[in-house]
Order: C-alpha cells, then sequence, then structure tokens
C-alpha cells in the first residue's frame, strides 16, 4: 500500500521523517535494548516490526467511564488518584456527567467498538478473540487479561482507543499494561505488544474527511463565500511540558511535540483531499484548537481553546464554523459537553451557524482499519506497505526510548517500549 500524504500538506515538522525512518534504536552500543513484556519479535527494540506475530488475543485498552450517577465520584477518584483531590472539588467537576444522568458514553461505544471488530476479524477469518478492559472504570485491564489468560491466551496485541502520541493517550496506557503484568502471576507468561498510533491510518481519517467535506459543501450551497466559513480542528488540550515531551525524546518536531506535529498532519491532509473533492474547499480557512483543558491557571497548556477563536471569527468575517473533533475516535464526554454544549453555545452567541462532524466511531471504514492495522502485525508487514496519509506516517510499533515522558511523575515501567 502506498501513502496518501500531499505536498501541500504544508506540516512544519514533516521533514524529518522524510529525512531519517528512525529504524535504528537509539541507545549506544553499551546499553542493554530492554522492551518488557514484549513478544520475541517486538524485544528486539526495531521501530517497527517486520516478522509475523502469532498473536493469540485482542487486548481493546479504553479510558472508561461512569455508568450511573453513583459512579460519577468514585470514578473521578480514579481519574485523579495520586494527586490528593478531595471529594468536593472532585464534585464541583462532575457536572458534565450528571448533565447526562451520571452515563459517560464512552463504554457503551467500546461495547459497540468491540462487537463490530469481532464481526469483522470473523469476516476476515482471523480467529482471534477481543478482550476490553479500561483504565479507570470496570471492566478494569486486569479483568481482561485475567480473561485471556483463563482462554490461555497469553500472546496479546493492544489496541489503544487514542490515536495520537502523548503521555495520556499513548505512555499511559502503556504504563498500564506493565502495571498490570509487573509482579504478578502473569509476569514472564504474558506478553502485551501494541498497535501503532493511527493518527494518520486512512480508516482513522476517512470520517473526518466526509464530514467535513459534507459540512463545507453545505455552508457553500447556502450561498456563503469560502471565506465566510470557518473549519476548526478541535483535539484535547495538554501541559506544555508533556506536549514538548511527546514522541521520541531525540526528535525535534517543534513546541507542540508529536503531538501537536501529529495533529496538524492530519488537519492539513483532510483540507487537501476535502479540496480535491470540493475545489471551492480550497479557500476556506482552517486551524488547529484545543479544548477541554484542566489544572491550574498558572501551567501553560497548549492554545488556543476553541471558544476563544470561535467568539474571534465574527471579527474575521466568519458567518459560519465546522468544528471537527480530529483528536478524538467516538462521541463520548468531551465531545458531548466541550463542542457539543459549549462550543455550539459559544457559536450562538457569536452568531454563528455551528456543525460539528462526526467521529469515526465504529464506522465501517474504522473498523476495518483497525483490522489491516492487526493484519499488519500478524504478517509483519513491512513498514513501506503500510497504509498512512501523511509524512509522519507510520508510525513506531515499538516506542522510543523516554517517548512521551510524564515529567510530574518519571518514567514509570511501560510495556511496547523501549526502556525508560
Amino acid at each position: 500500500m502506498t501513502a496518501y500524504a500531499s505536498p501541500a500538506c504544508g506540516c512544519r515538522s514533516r521533514c524529518w521523517l522524510i529525512e531519517s525512518r528512525c529504524q535504528d534504536v537509539p541507545v549506544s552500543s553499551s546499553e542493554k535494548i530492554v522492551v518488557p513484556h514484549a513478544s520475541p519479535a517486538a524485544s528486539t527494540g526495531s521501530a517497527h516490526v517486520e516478522v509475523p506475530v502469532a498473536y493469540d488475543g485482542i487486548l481493546l485498552a479504553g479510558f472508561g467511564g461512569p455508568e450511573g450517577q453513583d459512579d460519577v465520584i468514585p470514578f473521578l477518584r480514579n481519574v485523579t488518584r495520586g494527586r490528593g483531590i478531595p471529594d468536593e472539588r472532585l464534585e464541583d467537576v462532575s457536572h458534565h456527567y450528571r448533565h447526562f444522568g451520571g452515563v459517560s458514553p464512552i463504554n457503551a461505544q467500546n461495547r459497540a467498538l468491540k462487537a463490530a471488530l469481532e464481526a469483522e476479524l470473523a469476516a476476515r477469518s482471523i480467529q482471534l478473540p477481543v478482550y476490553w478492559g479500561n483504565r479507570n472504570w470496570a471492566p478494569y485491564l486486569e479483568d481482561a487479561v485475567a480473561e485471556a489468560v483463563a482462554d490461555e491466551h497469553t500472546t496479546l496485541l493492544a489496541f489503544a482507543t487514542s490515536a495520537y502520541s502523548s503521555f495520556s493517550s499513548c505512555r499511559q496506557y502503556r504504563e498500564d499494561f506493565a502495571r498490570v503484568l509487573d509482579g504478578t502471576e502473569y509476569d514472564g507468561v504474558v506478553t502485551i505488544d501494541k498497535i501503532r498510533p493511527f493518527f494518520d491510518h486512512p480508516g482513522f481519517v476517512q470520517a473526518f474527511v466526509e464530514g467535513v467535506h459534507d459540512a463545507v459543501r453545505a455552508r457553500l450551497d447556502e450561498g456563503l463565500a469560502p471565506d465566510a466559513v470557518q473549519v476548526l480542528f478541535s483535539t484535547h488540550s495538554i501541559p506544555m511540558d508533556d506536549a514538548k515531551r511527546s514522541g521520541p525524546r531525540d526528535m525535534d518536531l517543534g513546541e507542540g511535540g508529536a503531538y501537536a506535529a501529529q495533529h496538524e498532519a492530519v488537519a492539513a491532509w483532510v483540507m487537501h483531499r476535502v479540496a480535491e473533492l470540493a475545489p471551492a474547499a480550497a479557500d476556506v480557512p482552517w486551524e488547529l484548537v484545543y479544548q477541554s483543558r484542566s489544572g491550574p491557571a498558572s501551567q501553560p497548556w497548549l492554545e488556543p481553546d476553541v471558544c476563544d477563536v470561535i467568539a474571534e471569527l465574527p471579527a474575521r468575517g466568519r458567518r459560519a464554523v465546522i468544528v471537527v473533533p480530529v483528536g478524538f475516535m467516538s462521541d463520548h464526554m468531551e465531545v458531548l459537553w466541550d463542542l457539543d454544549t459549549e462550543a455550539k453555545e459559544a457559536a450562538e452567541e457569536a452568531g454563528l451557524a455551528f456543525t460539528r462532524t462526526p467521529t469515526p466511531g465504529v464506522s465501517p471504514a474504522f473498523v476495518a482499519g483497525i483490522v489491516d492495522l492487526i493484519q499488519e502485525r500478524l504478517e509483519g508487514r513491512p513498514a513501506a506497505d503500510r497504509a498512512h496519509t501523511t509524512d509522519l506516517g507510520p508510525w513506531f510499533d515499538v516506542c522510543r526510548p523516554g517517548c512521551c515522558e510524564n515529567i510530574r511523575a518519571g518514567f514509570k515501567p511501560a510495556a511496547a517500549g523501549i526502556a525508560p
């Protein structure tokens, strides 16, 4: 398969991957390569595993969410564990969940995704069970691994429900895997590799292309000029210190690290593809924005905020805004509240027509794309033959040393990557 990147991408951080595919492990000859809890093929530390691996189970790793009002505070305690945040403050931030009856949609979405994956695997005659476990709510990852072991499936390939590179979206899942295995009866018995970050896989980005295309065409068909329509690609903000450390530590991907660079590249490709489908869309302005920030005001986070930008759009001559949840896999709480509620209200206050485009969810293209990612690891597909839409991909199967450090907690043991 070929890359779908365009010379018109314009991403500021393309060149490092054009110059070097980073196939060599960046450690000195005196250092021992350690990839904890890895399959033999991944334990070599190669950036891409290009030999077949006989995985016997898929581990669907999710964030988790409450499923009733009584679950909200215990769930938030899990999310903020180790930070010493009292229940009174947690109650202050629980109103998003309370507004929806205490139910996050994320668990139902993962149940639907699990069923869709099982159906697609069966349709391709791939005999692999899918085990689902969460970081912060039942079913927990510990439960999923225990279920797999009970079924005598111990060579697992994990799919984490986040597409990009950062501590919270990649490394923290890898730390979860190590936490479940370290010092337990599964240590040395179970191996967990991880599917590469899939931010620019065609199956993931297709929903954004279709959504932007349909939304732009609708506004232009209403008679709006292209420069009266603004596209905002929105993703979860993270602390600047985490952003700078996202991705491999020996690559300069700009101030926002791999996290910002990956989003920028995907957004640029989506707009390029939409302009191919609807040439008038080439003149529609777009930018990357952030949402859902938390933490003290004194701590710098990635900006600008989506609602702040929406408030500025009338002064730019915009009459409509199209918000694209490019950082999100499904319509979970950050989409339903921060975009469908707060961003929509900001647009109404600014007198702007508002459209929020779909997330991939369980769209056929996305589900098929996940199984494609599984197949490339089962087959040991060469990196040169892997599908990707930007010049940043295909990203690494085995995370590089020091990838996506959490500056506040340091390096904890993590599976599916070279230590630390």
